[in-house]
C-alpha cells in the first residue's frame, strides 16, 4: 500500500504518470499528488497536493494483488512547474486502472462517468459522439492526443475518432473551465487530454471480444524496449450491425472501423524525445443524426495523426518544442449510397502546427513563456470559397471546388509567485487569426490557492477564452441547413471557487462557477415556419451559466484495511442553470440544450482475490427539446442507467463481461436517435513478456 513516509516536502515520483509537457497538469503550472485507486466510477483524482505530508509508493502488493512498481518520473506541471500542493484548477484524472475497470468500449463511454462532462452518444461503441463540458457544446473543448491539439476545424462531431484503442490509454485528464491561456482557440470551456505511452517492458498484448448487435472487436500490440529507446506498434478492429433499422428495413446504425498507432520514445540525461503516428478509418450508419428527413444517412471518415515532441532537462532555461501534422477526410451521404438523390459531401482538412513552451526561475518567482503557430486548410465539395484550381477527389469523378485557409498565431506569458501556503499564478494569451482579419486579442487568467492545515485547501480563479467558428458553421448550406459565413468568434469568461479535502482514504471537493459567454454559436430552427423551416447557424448575444459540482470518494482498502471485499465507493454530482433568452417556436441543436442535473456513482468489490465486480449508476436530466419527423416537439425526459463489469484478472490474462443499460431502459439523449437497450460484451485479453 501507499505509505506516509515523512512530512518533508519533496517531489513525488510515479510510474504510470508522465511529466511530459503534453500533460494537462504540465500546462496548469502545478505539481500533482495522485493516488492509484481501483474504482468502479471514474472519480475525481484532483490535482490536490494539499498536505505537506508526502506519500511515496512502494512495491508492496495491494489488495488487488497487483504490485505497484514506480518509475523515476516527476509529476510536475508547467507552463511553469510548481512545488507540491499549489494546484488551483480542477482536473479530473481517469487513470489506467480505472479505465480497465470500467464497462466501456470507447473513450466516449469512459467520459460518461465524469459528472462535469456531457456525452451525447449516437448509438453504441462510440460511432459518433458529441462531448462537452459544463454546459458548453461539442465545439467548445480542445481534444488533445499526448498534448497535441487534434481538433478538426471542419466540425467537432468526429473529434473522438482516435487512432488508439481504449486499452492503450495510460490516463485521461479533463480540465474544466476556460483554458484560453493554456490552449488558445477551441478551449472555450475546457480540454480533454488522452495520454498514451509505450510499455515499460518488451511485451505483446492481444484482446478479443464480442457481444450484442453483432458486435466484434480485436486488437494487438507489441512493445520493444532497448536501453534509452522504446517503440510500440498497435492495431485494432471493431464492427457492429447496430441496434435498429430504417423504415425501409435497412441497417442504419451499423459500424465498422480500424485503427493503427505507432509511438516511440528516447530518454537520456539531457533530453526526452517522443513521437507518434496513427490513423483511424471507419464508416457508420448515421440514422437521423443530422436531419429527420432521412433515416438512412451514412458517414465515412479517415484520420491521420503525426507529431514529434522534445523536452530538455538541464540548464537555467527549460524548453519543450513540438511539431505536428494531422489530416481529416470525410464523406457524408444524406441518402446512403444514393448520390443521384442527394450528392455526397466530401471534405479534407490539413492541420499543421508548431509550438514552443519555456520556463525559468528568477528572484521574483517562476516565469513561463512561449508561442504557437497553427494553420488550418480545408478543401471541400460544399464548404468554403471557390478555389482557383479545383482538386480531384481520389476515387471519384468529382473535384474539390471550394476551400478555406486560416492561420492562428498565439503568444503566452505566465508568472507564478509561491509563498508558504499561498500561490498566485497569473498570465495571458494573445491570439491573432487570419480569418475575418481578426486583430490580436488578449485573454487573461489568474488562479490562486491557499492551504489550510494538512487536509484542506481553498482556491479561486478567473479565466477568459475564445473559439473560432468551425468551417461547417460558416459554410454548410445543404439538406435543410443554412450557414452564416460572417459568424463572430465566441468568447467566454468564468470565475470559479472551491474547497478540497483529502485525507487517508477520503477525497472530497465542492466547486461553484459562473460562465458568461458572448456571441455563442448554435444551429436553431423556427418550427413555426413549417415545411420552410431550416437549421440556421447564428450568434446568440449571451449565455450565463451558474454551476455547482461536488464529489466524494472512499477507498475502503485504506479506511478498513482488515477487509478485502469492498474496494471503493464514489459519487459525483453536477448542477447547471443557464440564463438565456428563449424565443417561442425556436428549437436549438446544441447551445440551448444542456444537462441540468447529472449524478454518477460507483461501487467496486473484490469477490475473490482475482474476481472483481464494478457497478456504475448514472442519472441525467437534460434541458431542451427535439422535433420528430411529424413536426411534433418533445421535451427530453430524465433517465437512469446501470452498467456493470465482472472480471477475472491475472498478470498474464484476463476474462471479463460488460453489461450496459442493465435494466433495459428506453431513453433519448439526442434528438430522434433512440439509444440501445440492454447489451453485453464478453472478452478475453492476453499479456506476454518478451
Amino acid at each position: 500500500m501507499y505509505k506516509q513516509n515523512s512530512f518533508k516536502r519533496e517531489s513525488l515520483r510515479f510510474k504510470h504518470f508522465s511529466r511530459k509537457g503534453y500533460s494537462l497538469f504540465a500546462c496548469l503550472g502545478k505539481e500533482v499528488l495522485i493516488g492509484t485507486l481501483s474504482v468502479a466510477t471514474l472519480t475525481y483524482a484532483k490535482a490536490e497536493g494539499i498536505s505537506t505530508r508526502v506519500e511515496k509508493a512502494d512495491s508492496t502488493t495491494q489488495t488487488t494483488g497487483k504490485a505497484v512498481m514506480l518509475d523515476e518520473i516527476d509529476v510536475t506541471g508547467t507552463r511553469a512547474p510548481l512545488t507540491a500542493g499549489h494546484a488551483a484548477r480542477m482536473v479530473t484524472v481517469l487513470d489506467s486502472e480505472a479505465i480497465a475497470a470500467a464497462p466501456v468500449q470507447s473513450v466516449n463511454d469512459l467520459l460518461k462517468y465524469v459528472a462535469g462532462v456531457d456525452v451525447r452518444q449516437r448509438g453504441a461503441i462510440g460511432a459518433q459522439t458529441d462531448v462537452s463540458v459544463r454546459g458548453g457544446t461539442y465545439e467548445h473543448i480542445t481534444i488533445l492526443l499526448n498534448g497535441i491539439n487534434i481538433c478538426d476545424p471542419q466540425t467537432g462531431h468526429n473529434a473522438f475518432d482516435l487512432p488508439v484503442d481504449v486499452s492503450e490509454i495510460e490516463r485521461i485528464e479533463v480540465l474544466e473551465g476556460p483554458a484560453g491561456r493554456v490552449y488558445g482557440t477551441s478551449s472555450l470551456v475546457g480540454a480533454i487530454n488522452i495520454i498514451t505511452r509505450p510499455k515499460h517492458e518488451s511485451s505483446v498484448d492481444v484482446r478479443a471480444e464480442g457481444g450484442s448487435y453483432g458486435y466484434a472487436s480485436g486488437s494487438g500490440r507489441i512493445n520493444l524496449k532497448s536501453g534509452k529507446w522504446n517503440n510500440q506498434v498497435s492495431g485494432s478492429y471493431q464492427r457492429s450491425d447496430g441496434f435498429q433499422r430504417s423504415a425501409s428495413g435497412h441497417l442504419n446504425s451499423d459500424y465498422e472501423g480500424g485503427k493503427a498507432f505507432y509511438q516511440g520514445r528516447y530518454d537520456d540525461e539531457s533530453v526526452t524525445v517522443s513521437w507518434h503516428a496513427g490513423m483511424s478509418i471507419k464508416g457508420w450508419g448515421s440514422n437521423t443524426f443530422y436531419s429527420v428527413k432521412s433515416d438512412e444517412q451514412y458517414e465515412h471518415t479517415n484520420k491521420y495523426f503525426t507529431a514529434i515532441q522534445a523536452e530538455t532537462k538541464g540548464g537555467k532555461f527549460h524548453f519543450r518544442p513540438s511539431i505536428y501534422w494531422n489530416r481529416y477526410q470525410d464523406r457524408y451521404e444524406f441518402y446512403r449510397g444514393l448520390s443521384d438523390k442527394s450528392s455526397f459531401n466530401y471534405n479534407r482538412t490539413d492541420v499543421f502546427g508548431v509550438n514552443l513552451n519555456s520556463w525559468f526561475d528568477w528572484a521574483l518567482g517562476r516565469t513561463a513563456f512561449g508561442a504557437e503557430f497553427r494553420n488550418e486548410d480545408l478543401i471541400s465539395g460544399n464548404l468554403g470559397e471557390t478555389l482557383d484550381n479545383p482538386i480531384h477527389i481520389h476515387g471519384t469523378d468529382r473535384d474539390y471546388t471550394l476551400g478555406l485557409n486560416r492561420s492562428n498565431l498565439s503568444f503566452h506569458l505566465e508568472h507564478n509567485v509561491m509563498l508558504n501556503r499561498f500561490t498566485l499564478s497569473a498570465g495571458f494569451i494573445a491570439v491573432k487569426n487570419t480569418w475575418n482579419e481578426m486583430p490580436f486579442k488578449i485573454y487573461p487568467g489568474v488562479d490562486a490557492s491557499y492551504r489550510i492545515g494538512d487536509n484542506w485547501k481553498v482556491y479561486a480563479s478567473f479565466n477568459m477564452s475564445l473559439r473560432m467558428p468551425s468551417f461547417t458553421e460558416l459554410y454548410y448550406k445543404k439538406d435543410g441547413h443554412n450557414a452564416d459565413k460572417y459568424l463572430k468568434p465566441e468568447e467566454m469568461s468564468a470565475v470559479e471557487a472551491g474547497v478540497k479535502y483529502i485525507a487517508e482514504g477520503v477525497n472530497a471537493s465542492v466547486a461553484v462557477y459562473h460562465h458568461h459567454g458572448t456571441n455563442m454559436i448554435d444551429w436553431i430552427m423556427d418550427t413555426s415556419l413549417g415545411d420552410e423551416a431550416v437549421w440556421t447557424s447564428v450568434n446568440h448575444t449571451k449565455i450565463n451559466a451558474l454551476g455547482v459540482e461536488a464529489s466524494a470518494s472512499l477507498d475502503f482498502t485504506r479506511l478498513i484495511p482488515s477487509q478485502r471485499f469492498l474496494h471503493s465507493f464514489n459519487v459525483s454530482y453536477s448542477y447547471i442553470n443557464q440564463d438565456q433568452d428563449r424565443e417561442e417556436n425556436i428549437v436549438s441543436l446544441y447551445a440551448l440544450e444542456y444537462l441540468r442535473h447529472k449524478l454518477v456513482s460507483g461501487l467496486s468489490f473484490s469477490l475473490t482475490e482475482c474476481i472483481k465486480l464494478n457497478v456504475n449508476y448514472r442519472y441525467q436530466y437534460r434541458i431542451g427539446s427535439y422535433t420528430n419527423a411529424s413536426g411534433e416537439t418533445f421535451e427530453y425526459e430524465p433517465y437512469s442507467l446501470v452498467d456493470a463489469r465482472l472480471s477475472w484478472d491475472k498478470p498474464s490474462y484476463g476474462v471479463y463481461l460488460n453489461a450496459n443499460n442493465v435494466f433495459d431502459k428506453d431513453y433519448v439523449d439526442y434528438g430522434n436517435v433512440v439509444q440501445p437497450g440492454f447489451w453485453f460484451v464478453a472478452g478475453v485479453k492476453l499479456h506476454f513478456k518478451l
